[in-house]
């Protein structure tokens, strides 16, 4: 199983929506509101790199909500 962790910015006052759009998708495991630099968290899990690179680019960032994203993948296997 590939994983990701999306830093997300979003609409100001969007937050709560983005976070009910995003955690009905069926790759993302977890999205929680933060503070800071970026609005919410997500880890994203599919199969393949492929598959997931897609539900990023195609379900996540195409949310009418979302103004960008900062994606970092996890490196399997290391302790």
């Amino acid at each position: 199983m590939e994983k990701a962790y999306v830093l997300i910015n979003c609409d100001l006052g969007h937050e709560g929506d983005t976070l009910v759009a995003l955690r009905s998708m069926k790759s993302v495991n977890e999205a929680h509101g933060t503070f800071g630099a970026y609005d919410i968290i997500v880890e994203v899990a599919n199969k393949d790199v492929k598959e997931l690179r897609e539900d990023i680019t195609w379900k996540i960032r195409k949310l009418p909500t979302i103004r960008n994203t900062l994606t970092l993948m996890a490196i399997e296997g290391q302790g």
